[in-house]
């Protein structure tokens, strides 16, 4: 029996271990039989014939499409055609980041990072004028890369209705800005979401830190979608929830500081108290050494189990 309807959607990086989904419409079969609102993912060089298909099956379903460019990129043909693959498919959304890893492991030198910003507001100087011409929005996702006042900076200085945050509801734990001030700051440029729930313990290093169905973590979500929804009320919500090994944040080791000209030690501070105070009271899950089948059957329990909770406990139900 198909579960009742969520608004919220599933991201394709819910499943980023495992399944790798890389078959858009496959993918959203597969949410639809959970009960998802919508899906966000890269359309993989779809024809034209398959976006049809896609973009059909989506609107059967009632479903909406965002779609996802994994990595930024300064080629002006490469993204203008990534812009109007998304406008075949119906998406008025494409999520985007400026860099796939994480800034405390990326980059070894302050040049490196330096020359990492450069090259990231060339690309979004790029693409502000082609989303302009297209008539489509750009979500620009807090990936571990930009502080609060860094991505704020960013906002300021391109600004443009064409580009706007995907706004991730636990990345920047890694960078020790608080999950709410930053949820608070950038609502307001909001024009999608990566939902997730938290949780974390600290380490000799630092702490780790790993997404976890929602309701089972240490973040308010309700007082979340309140600060989104007032601030961007029509904004979609996807889920994320990534099951992997919980990731290490070696925040008390010299080169976790390499980047960081602005941190100052009340973030830390306020960091690691509040991973003090609000450890999590379970052990966090650990994909390492298990079969691809155990760990494909993990993440959809945590998409299910996170759909109902959005379903029963967020009012993200739609019938």
């Amino acid at each position: 029996m198909m579960p009742p309807k969520s608004s919220l959607g599933v991201a394709s990086t819910s499943f980023l271990t495992a399944l790798r989904p890389t078959d858009p419409l496959a993918f959203l079969e597969l949410c639809h039989g959970m009960g998802a609102g919508g899906i966000q993912m890269g359309l993989f060089q779809l024809d034209a014939a398959g976006q049809k298909t896609l973009r059909d099956r989506a609107g059967e379903y009632g479903m909406f499409l965002e779609t996802m460019v994994p990595v930024f990129n300064a080629d002006p043909d490469l993204f203008r055609a990534q812009v109007r693959a998304s406008k075949a498919v119906g998406a008025t959304v494409i999520r985007t980041g400026c860099l796939s890893g994480r800034r405390y492991e990326t980059f070894a030198t302050l040049a490196a990072w330096q020359n990492f910003v450069a090259t990231s507001r060339k690309s979004i100087q790029m693409a502000i004028p082609i989303l302009e011409q297209e008539k489509m929005t750009l979500a620009l996702e807090n990936h571990k890369d930009w502080t609060r006042e860094e991505f704020l900076s960013l906002l300021r200085d391109y600004r443009s209705e064409s580009l706007g945050v995907c706004i991730d509801t636990g990345n920047n734990i890694s960078l020790l800005d608080d999950p709410y001030q930053i949820i608070e700051a950038l609502a307001p440029y909001a024009t999608s979401t990566h939902i997730k729930d938290m949780a974390w313990a600290e380490t000799p290093e630092g702490f780790e830190m790993a997404e976890v169905p929602l309701g089972q973590g240490s973040l308010d979500l309700k007082r979340i979608l309140a600060t989104i929804r007032k601030a961007r009320p029509n904004v979609r919500l996807l889920l994320e929830t990534i099951t992997r090994d919980p990731l290490q944040v070696p925040c008390l080791t010299p080169k976790y500081w390499t980047t960081f000209g602005d941190r100052k030690a009340v973030d830390l501070a306020t960091t690691l108290a509040m991973v003090r105070t609000q450890k999590a009271p379970f052990p966090m899950a650990r994909t390492s050494g298990l079969s691809k089948a155990r760990v494909l059957q993990m993440e959809e329990d945590a998409v299910r189990v996170s759909l109902d909770y959005a379903r029963s406990n967020l009012g993200l139900r739609l019938q």
